[in-house]
């Protein structure tokens, strides 16, 4: 069960892990240049991408990142079958977690980012439903993005039982989610939205609106009609 839930095969597993131990520790530019070349034996890359020292990955060939991609310390990737996908120029911040972990056989599962977007640190993007993010979209740090939910409406069995629901999630282009935000299962975020921090969205959120709170709910429209820039917490 350990093997099935790391690689796509026994064979698959040996050799990513001999390239981890071999070259994902070493630090600097040596490094990325090293694993820049070298991990393309594992996954997929349109033209150069920046690894940092101790990225950890599961089921590397899963994985497709775009030109000038950048992958800081410490971020985790866990791409079951449908995998992850990273547009050009996007960084994805240390300490995030992009997890798909399709170990029900979903057919939606899986992860894709647009170009130039920003993972912030320590966000944590769960695609078991599937989760779309456009281009030039920003999540700050510690938000949450959860496309999977439990089901708990039997009282009589454990919550574990009862099964998962997982619709997916959408963020459309330019969309900033501020510090803390939490998107839920089902959700799409329109073009421009701005996601305070904090804020927990259990609804759509309509194209060019700040929305806040919990649950989250319409702050303003963001029409261009004011000439003072309002400033959301970051």
């Amino acid at each position: 069960m350990y093997l099935n839930r790391q690689a796509s095969g026994f064979g698959r597993y040996v050799l990513e892990q001999t390239l981890f131990l071999l070259v994902g520790w070493i630090p600097t530019l040596v490094g990325i240049g090293i694993r820049g070349v070298l991990y393309r034996l594992i996954m997929k890359m349109d033209g150069m991408a920046a690894i940092d020292s101790n990225v950890r990955i599961r089921f590397a060939n899963n994985i497709h990142l775009g030109h000038g991609v950048y992958l800081d310390q410490g971020t985790y990737l866990h791409a079951t079958p449908n995998g992850i996908e990273i547009g050009d120029e996007t960084i994805v911040m240390h300490g995030a977690v992009l997890h798909v972990y399709n170990f029900r056989d979903m057919p939606q599962s899986g992860i894709k980012i647009g170009k130039n977007s920003l993972v912030g640190e320590y966000s944590v993007i769960r695609g078991q439903g599937g989760v779309t993010i456009g281009d030039r979209v920003y999540t700050s740090p510690f938000t949450q993005i959860i496309a999977v939910n439990h089901v708990f409406d039997d009282p009589k069995r454990p919550f574990v039982d009862q099964g998962i629901t997982a619709e997916g999630i959408v963020i459309e282009d330019d969309v900033w989610l501020g510090a803390g935000a939490v998107i839920t299962d089902g959700v799409r975020v329109g073009k421009g939205a701005v996601v305070a921090a904090g804020a927990v969205v259990t609804k759509d959120v309509p194209p060019h609106t700040v929305v806040g709170g919990v649950p989250a709910r319409v702050i303003k429209q963001i029409d261009g009609s004011e000439p003072k820039q309002d400033r959301i917490i970051y």
